[in-house]
């Protein structure tokens, strides 16, 4: 599936992973407990600007603050855009 969305200048769009379900010992976390992913795999890049090339790339696994980015749906899908400089690394 394709999508219809091209991030401008040095943004990326972002898929987060899926929360985790349960701990390593096999305990299954509520909804109410499960911490915002911090990971997730590259959608779209931007072309960047004149003063900064983009590094990452579509399909770039990478690690990103917490409270980075803007949360949005497209498709039924959640996602999220920010800037490249959020992007904490690539994993």
């Amino acid at each position: 599936m394709t999508l219809n969305i091209k991030p401008l200048s040095d943004r990326v769009l972002i898929e987060p992973v899926a929360a985790e379900t349960k701990t390593a010992s096999g305990i299954f976390i509520p909804d109410t407990a499960k911490e915002k992913p911090q990971k997730g795999t590259v959608v779209a890049v931007g072309n960047g600007t004149k003063d900064h090339e983009m590094t990452v790339k579509v399909g770039d696994t990478v690690l990103y603050g917490k409270y980075a980015g803007t949360e949005l749906k497209l498709e039924g899908k959640d996602y999220l855009i920010m800037r490249e400089d959020d992007i904490l690394a690539i994993i």
